[in-house]
């Protein structure tokens, strides 16, 4: 039973999970390309080196205007039909799909920027109500599974998004930037994402039915209540000032996490070409091979991060959710600092490994742990709300890190890297200090 409602909600079937989840695995087919790719095409139209972190600031800046007001709209939208979050799915999908064929055929960084800004608004409008979806649809103790399904999803997602240069160039499809042009192994990779992540949306849309809420009646009211701009802005602002306690303090760990995990982004194919390719002219056929080769390590991280997906809730029911996303976050944080001492590329695969298993507790535990904090008829608002606390660190990331890396670092991109690490070793120590109230939760789905 939801103890913040007292509705009794009906166990789910492993298919009817997979259902419900399937279309994360579309959506991180846009991360995955945009996280692997973005540096990549941004330094092939001429960016800076020092300033990519700059031009990325589009995405987080996106994500800190849409979230939390997608959140707001999700929980008081109810269709006979399409429901509460599908709506949302729908919409963001077929958004993200048009951004993703567009953003290979940027002609200017101007254009990519551009683009990003859009891509990321798009994939952020299907995203964010999936989250709200566990906590609507799934009773507290299927809740850890519910996330570690969607954990799977995006893990296979990643993998294969991220190995698509690699495979179209094994086809023999050109991986040549010259002249500034988008190699058309990034450009295929770009179509074939856009096609998998509208289908894989449409799957879960139509194939996953929603709950009403338990009282329409009152629901229709307070629906009617909140229609005013002034009302909805009222009550998106005044959401800081009521966030549970257990929201709060996992918002420390997320800033730091995050600060990570987009250093990594940013920098680790710039990383990679400087260390081991030893090139930093993005137009050569060098850096080329480095940005298939980042994609590979990135398919690793997805890789492990599903594989660790249906692992983490058996240990977090042995000792405790925070207990096992302290130690993930500590392995990830000293693989992302280890990068420093590897000299070889396939060396490199060992610290994404660890990286991959922080990013499967990333993706699990903390919104596992928040679930149960959260009233149910604003877990919508209160999961766009909890998100500020991981595109606030990318902000002043996109705002610090290109400086700190130029006039601090000397532009060795991979000692911005040990920051990241540094920084998710802070919040691997915050993680102990938060408050989880939920009872032991069954690993089985």
């Amino acid at each position: 039973m939801d103890m913040q409602t007292g509705v009794l909600k009906p166990r789910l079937s492993f298919w009817q999970l997979w259902n419900m989840s399937f279309g994360f695995f579309g959506i991180q087919f846009g991360f995955a390309l945009q996280n692997a790719n973005t540096s990549r095409i941004f330094a092939t139209l001429g960016a800076d080196p020092d300033n990519l972190s700059l031009y990325w600031l589009a995405a987080p800046v996106t994500g800190l205007l849409v979230q939390p007001v997608i959140g707001y709209l999700s929980d008081n939208t109810w269709h006979p039909k399409w429901g509460r979050r599908r709506p949302f799915f729908f919409i963001g999908a077929l958004l993200a799909a048009i951004a993703l064929f567009l953003m290979p055929n940027s002609s200017a960084l101007w254009m990519a920027v551009a683009v990003l800004w859009m891509m990321d608004a798009a994939i952020n409008v299907s995203m964010e109500p999936f989250r709200a979806f566990v906590g609507d649809k799934l009773d507290p103790s299927q809740q850890t599974a519910g996330y570690a399904m969607q954990t799977f999803f995006i893990g296979c997602g990643a993998v294969i998004a991220s190995l698509l240069p690699t495979i179209f160039e094994s086809m023999g499809v050109s991986n040549s930037a010259a002249g500034g042009v988008i190699p058309e192994t990034v450009r295929y990779s770009f179509y074939a994402g856009g096609a998998i992540f509208f289908l894989a949306v449409c799957w879960t849309v139509f194939t996953a039915d929603e709950l009403p809420p338990a009282d329409m009646e009152a629901f229709n009211r307070e629906r009617k209540q909140s229609r005013g701009l002034g009302v909805a802005l009222k009550e998106i602002v005044g959401g800081f000032g009521q966030m549970p306690k257990t929201m709060v303090q996992l918002a420390f760990v997320q800033f730091f996490t995050w600060i990570g995990l987009f250093a990594m982004w940013i920098y680790t194919g710039t990383a990679v070409a400087d260390t081991i390719y030893g090139t930093r002219d993005a137009q050569s056929l060098a850096y080329q091979e480095a940005g298939n080769w980042v994609g590979v390590l990135f398919a690793v991280y997805g890789g492990v991060s599903a594989l660790a997906a249906f692992l983490l809730p058996v240990f977090a029911r042995y000792t405790s959710r925070k207990t096992v996303h302290a130690v993930c976050l500590a392995i990830g944080g000293a693989s992302l600092a280890g990068i420093y001492l590897v000299d070889s590329k396939h060396g490199l695969i060992l610290p994404f490994i660890g990286i991959g298993l922080a990013w499967a507790s990333i993706l699990t535990m903390p919104y596992a742990i928040l679930a149960g904090s959260l009233p149910a008829k604003r877990m919508g608002y209160f999961m766009g709300l909890f998100n500020f606390f991981v595109v606030i660190p990318q902000i002043v990331s996109g705002v610090l890190l290109g400086q700190i890396s130029a006039r601090v670092f000397g532009g060795h991109a991979v000692l911005t890297l040990v920051l990241g690490g540094v920084c998710m070793l802070i919040a691997a120590l915050l993680t102990l200090r938060v408050t989880d109230r939920a009872a032991p939760v069954k690993a089985a789905i």
